[in-house]
């Protein structure tokens, strides 16, 4: 049997815990650059690699296909005003997700930037879930729909929104699940990094009557022309 190479080694991990944020931060520096495959145990535990072992392993991140979250600023800028959600939320939920993958595809199926199930894209009324307008705007349309579930409790929406509403119900809270447990805090640790880095954008409102707004704060439902300053 032929030993994998000596870079094979150094970014095959197998990982418990806060370590599974470390991982993500290493697949986006070049000195480690390679798809990125992962699969959860039995006992919950995550394992990550660049040279999968079997079939088990489904890829997360493809070499070359990470993007720059200001790829995708303007869209969640709209849909955090439109649904009243911090844009360091959404942008956490889709690092831990698809790692800014747009055409990430789970074993279980899940899609695109925020890892979409067909049944709640289909719930949130879009046709395709690779598309990233399309994608972010379901995932945070459904992280809306948590957020009230839950009475704006920002874990309990979390732990939904990767292990299931009723899950979160029937335990009373987060449910025993380690791979839940591990995303709850995975995205929490992003969330904190993008709101101590974020720079808020102005936003310029032109009324009817020609009256110019400069405001970080425009609502959602002004139908009053809207563009980035």
């Amino acid at each position: 049997m032929t030993k994998p190479s000596t870079n094979g080694i150094f970014c095959e991990m197998i990982i418990k815990s806060f370590i599974g944020i470390f991982i993500i931060t290493l697949a986006l520096s070049s000195s480690c650059i390679a798809d990125i495959y992962k699969y959860v145990d039995d006992n919950g535990v995550a394992h990550f690699t660049n040279v999968p072992g079997d079939s088990n392993y489904s890829k997360i991140i493809s070499e070359g296909s990470t993007s720059s979250t200001q790829t995708y600023d303007h869209i969640i800028n709209r849909k955090s005003i439109k649904y009243d959600i911090e844009p360091a939320i959404i942008e956490a939920v889709i690092t831990a997700e698809s790692n800014w993958n747009p055409k990430a595809r789970s074993k279980k199926g899940a899609i695109g930037l925020m890892q979409l199930m067909p049944a709640t894209a289909k719930e949130m009324n879009i046709t395709d879930s690779y598309n990233p307008e399309e994608n972010i705007e379901a995932g945070t349309r459904y992280l809306r729909h948590l957020l009230n579930r839950f009475n704006e409790d920002l874990d309990l929406a979390l732990a939904a929104y990767n292990a299931g509403p009723s899950r979160v119900e029937k335990a009373g809270g987060i449910p025993a699940i380690t791979e839940t447990r591990m995303y709850v805090k995975s995205v929490k640790s992003f969330y904190k990094g993008y709101s101590r880095n974020k720079v808020t954008p102005i936003y310029k409102i032109t009324f009817k009557d020609g009256t110019i707004l400069y405001t970080n704060t425009p609502s959602s439902n002004d139908k009053h022309e809207l563009s980035n300053f």
